[in-house]
């Protein structure tokens, strides 16, 4: 087997291990679902590379309103890697206690809205603190990490608390400790991660069965969806109508701060 093909492999045993949560992801659609038909918004939340599932969510193709993305660019800008805005200032930051509050203090948070926060240890202080704020401030929240690498990491938290500690539904990506997931022969470390995957493909099967439960409660999402599907002017029209929903869920997290 080659280091491909043992990565593939590897990444077949992430899907299985989605697989095994139906129980957990039909909790969590329930909830993300209600809170959108309720009017509200999940929020989402990831620093460093964590930020991606939090976009796939929304705004992209086959998604829809109802989800707020935070991205925080300080958190998570890495294209620089070393300078001005690079890798070692965010990884700093990602660890700062206090920070979480200031980002949470733009909005006005419902207690009717939910949350999802993703984080691969569960263990740095920015995502755990970000969780620890939904809810105090009522929220129900879900957390995504890899049960093994959180199990394996150690709090930066003075008291220890990991993100499953404030998390009423916990869903695991089923990567290793470290995250990194293929050995080679000759080289002491592992390579190739597999948190990003695990986490996208927990999120679009959460979205897809909440898609299935809007429309079934006679609410059909507007989901973004390329021309070549549904032709230009349908295209266009989605795009407008998803966007202008967004905007106006949005508009009411600055009514109340």
């Amino acid at each position: 087997m080659t280091a491909g093909e043992d990565y593939l492999e590897q990444c077949r045993g992430l899907v299985e291990t989605v697989a095994s949560q139906q129980e957990a992801i039909a909790r969590v659609a329930d909830l993300f679902s209600r809170t959108i038909l309720d009017g509200k918004l999940v929020h989402l939340f990831g620093s460093g590379h964590s930020r991606i599932p939090a976009e796939e969510m929304w705004p992209r193709y086959g998604s829809f309103p109802g989800f707020h993305p935070i991205v925080e660019l300080s958190l998570t800008y890495h294209n620089q890697v070393v300078g001005a805005n690079g890798q070692r200032q965010a990884m700093y930051l990602e660890n700062v206690s206090g920070l979480a509050a200031k980002i949470l203090r733009n909005f006005g948070i419902s207690k009717q809205d939910s949350a999802l926060v993703i984080s691969s240890s569960g263990c740095n202080v920015v995502p755990v603190e970000m969780a620890q704020g939904f809810k105090e401030r009522g929220l129900e929240v879900v957390a995504i990490l890899g049960r093994k690498h959180m199990d394996a990491c150690e709090s930066r938290l003075p008291d220890g608390r990991k993100l499953a500690d404030f998390a009423d539904i916990v869903l695991d990506t089923g990567i290793p400790a470290g995250d990194s997931m293929t050995r080679i022969e000759g080289l002491a470390e592992p390579v190739s991660p597999g948190s990003s995957i695990g986490s996208v493909l927990l999120v679009n099967t959460i979205k897809a069965e909440v898609a299935a439960r809007l429309t079934e409660a006679g609410a059909p999402p507007k989901v973004l969806a390329a021309s070549c599907i549904v032709g230009k002017e349908r295209a266009a029209e989605l795009f407008d109508a998803a966007y202008d929903e967004h905007a106006h869920r949005i508009a009411r997290l600055y009514e109340n701060l």
